[in-house]
């Protein structure tokens, strides 16, 4: 019982943290305004980590690569924490496993984050069109949006990209999901 809290307790803050870091990276990205309480919200959170790891890794095209190095060394940490409280038997290629699963999960975070993205800013779009964080959510969800917005016109003044945008997570989720096993037994 022990263990399972402090894998729940460490799946939260670090989760929380690797969200944080994702949502500053995609936020510059994407050019969403930061001036606003989630953006002020990301930034008073991930500051502290991110502005010394820029020292050591600058950005690259314009893009905060500290931000999404922050994100994926969280995962690490939290994966490795994970296996050193559950570990019951050495394996060989545990730390390449460990690696690559730490990517999985950082794309897992992606598509989770962007599936949230979309559903606020649908949300805010019917109830509150012109609030405040509206400009952060559009932000982040037009590229993908827009996507499916070329080929799928609205059916009856109704914008059905958002939904195709969340069906296609929902599939790489599962794609995800499999891949570890399907890396594993080589195919399948």
């Amino acid at each position: 019982m022990g263990g399972q809290i402090l894998a729940f307790l460490l799946q939260t803050v670090f989760g929380l943290f690797v969200y944080l870091a994702l949502m500053r990276f995609f936020m510059q990205v994407f050019r969403a305004p930061f001036r606003n309480p989630v953006g002020q919200f990301v930034m008073a959170l991930t500051d502290w980590a991110v502005v010394p790891l820029r020292k050591v890794i600058p950005s690259v095209g314009g893009y905060d690569v500290a931000s999404l190095v922050l994100a994926w060394l969280a995962q690490l940490v939290l994966l490795v924490l994970l296996y050193a409280l559950v570990l019951q038997v050495g394996a060989g290629n545990l730390p390449v496993m460990v690696l690559l699963q730490s990517v999985i999960e950082l794309l897992r975070a992606s598509l989770q984050l962007l599936m949230f993205v979309v559903i606020i800013q649908v949300v805010l779009s019917w109830v509150s069109p012109h609030h405040p964080l509206m400009g952060v959510f559009d932000a982040l969800s037009r590229p993908f949006c827009n996507l499916f917005r070329r080929v799928i016109p609205p059916i009856g003044n109704v914008d059905l990209s958002p939904l195709f945008v969340i069906v296609l997570a929902q599939v790489l989720l599962i794609v995800l999901d499999n891949l570890p096993r399907a890396l594993l037994l080589g195919g399948g």
